[in-house]
């Protein structure tokens, strides 16, 4: 429903200080729902309606559950569209809406300028929509069960997209005229040509060429890491599973810049929403409610990671460090501490500065950029692994560079492995060989064969993955029956 007038003047207050301060966004719609809803919309990605598949259920019965028993809390919810719809959750005090008010105001900034939301769809809300219609009629024409086995298959490929691949162009076509055979030619007089340079013999090698050129071909020329792309492009797919394979595609990538940005994105709204709230929108009756709700919002839990307190931290570390200077080759090359301590050279480009930041930025070059060792040791950071002999997860070190190198592993590809497509006629068999690209860490075997099943129902043939376990180079492969695994000449690509 509507926000009621009260709500709607705070709403009107709080943007119109968020424009003030510089924040940039598109139109808003604000609506206030009962949490039976919000755990709805929550299930569907944030989105009031998708296509019908009982993943949606679980997580809506996960999330009921969560907040009855009081383990969790669904504050707000805002979608990337334009324009922006946010709701707010019915029963909320007045200091909590208020709070979710501003830090939306932000988030929907972030979407609006921010680099890499630049290329997603901003009508996605008709698009959900039209997705659930298309889906219904396949179910309606080939039954539930086998519309929604198919979906299964293409939700647990959805990871095996190029995040980047909106912003820049992975390979270029070449022309047909590079790709033709140039055959040696002895050098002759016009007269002699055809003594020198038999047009027969010519011939043959140009065939003999040719050949040789089909042989060592192959295809994809170059590794493709958008492997769903690669498959709807090329497997042997019926009309509505190829449609059913691109719709998930589609929100793959709609879905992947929230991914790409979830420290920065919630840094900045809680940057914002803090300023906001502390520079006016609050009474003072309401100070130690906020100060109370935001501790919560920034707390760690021991062994979690915070994105929240993470990005929030290092937007004010910014913000400070180019209003005094703390930047470039002289506050580098500067190694007394306690001039570094007292180094302020009053440039006020903090503002500037992070504003640039938000737009050109996403969490990994975030980090890499601007995570320094001043700034690990101020939060007390570490990292930390399961070990083996005790059991538990412990402190593995305090090293920044360790530290540094262990969060920049988990944020870069979300985590998750990288896979190519590397042949899709392995072995002259129109098998399909993807290759993981090594760089530690192994397959879950689980997983990996459960992956390989879903791409062997896509391309309807046995799917090879070159890998590497126990320092040894593996394939394995799934024919539809059974995953193997055997020894092979892995190559890092």
């Amino acid at each position: 429903m509507t926000l009621p007038l009260h709500l709607w003047e705070i709403k009107e207050e709080i943007r119109e200080t968020a424009s003030g301060l510089g924040l940039d966004f598109f139109d808003t719609i604000f609506e206030i729902i009962d949490y039976k809803k919000m755990n709805e919309f929550a299930a569907y990605g944030g989105f009031p309606t998708r296509y019908p598949h009982w993943r949606w259920g679980m997580e809506y019965e996960q999330l009921s559950k969560s907040y009855t028993w009081g383990l969790s809390k669904i504050y707000e919810m805002v979608i990337n569209t334009d324009p922006c719809y946010a709701y707010l959750l019915e029963g909320n005090n007045l200091v909590d809406q208020k709070t979710v008010i501003a830090h939306v105001y932000a988030h929907c900034d972030f979407f609006k300028n921010n680099f890499y939301f630049s290329k997603t769809n901003r009508k996605m809300m008709d698009e959900m929509a039209n997705h659930a219609t298309r889906i219904r009629r396949y179910i309606d024409r080939f039954g539930l069960d086998r519309v929604e086995s198919f979906i299964d298959v293409c939700l647990s490929i959805d990871n095996l997209i190029d995040p980047y691949s909106p912003h820049i162009v992975r390979n270029k076509r070449r022309d047909e005229e590079d790709e033709e055979p140039t055959i040696a030619r002895l050098a002759a007089k016009d007269y002699m040509e055809e003594y020198i340079n038999p047009p027969d013999y010519m011939a043959a090698q140009k065939k003999k060429m040719e050949d040789e050129l089909d042989k060592a071909r192959q295809f994809p020329d170059t590794p493709v890491r958008d492997v769903m792309g690669f498959l709807l492009e090329n497997a042997p797919l019926e009309r509505w599973e190829q449609d059913i394979l691109a719709i998930t595609r589609e929100e793959a990538y709609y879905f992947s810049p929230q991914g790409m940005t979830k420290i920065m994105n919630e840094g900045w709204a809680t940057y914002w929403h803090s300023r906001m709230m502390t520079e006016g929108a609050l009474d003072a009756s309401e100070i130690v409610d906020y100060c109370i709700a935001y501790a919560g919002i920034v707390a760690t839990s021991p062994g979690q990671f915070n994105p929240y307190k993470m990005g929030v931290e290092l937007f004010r570390n910014i913000e400070e460090r180019w209003n005094k200077g703390q930047f470039g080759k002289e506050w580098e090359d500067c190694d007394n501490i306690a001039m570094k301590e007292d180094w302020d050279r009053q440039l006020g480009l903090g503002r500037d500065k992070i504003f640039q930041v938000r737009s050109i930025y996403n969490d990994v070059t975030f980090v890499d950029e601007f995570l320094t060792e001043d700034f690990a040791r101020e939060h007390k950071l570490f990292s930390f692994a399961y070990n083996k002999k005790s059991g538990n997860w412990e402190i593995e070190s305090r090293e920044f560079k360790q530290i540094k190198e262990r969060l920049l592993f988990q944020l870069t590809n979300f985590g998750q492995p990288f896979i190519y497509v590397k042949n899709a006629n392995f072995e002259n068999r129109s098998e399909l060989l993807l290759h993981h690209r090594f760089q530690g860490t192994e397959l879950d075997m689980n997983y990996a064969g459960d992956v390989l099943g879903s791409c062997f129902r896509v391309w309807k043939r046995p799917v090879n993955l070159e890998t590497v376990v126990d320092d040894k180079g593996r394939l394995l492969t799934f024919d539809g029956k059974e995953l193997t695994d055997k020894p092979y000449a892995y190559e890092p690509m």
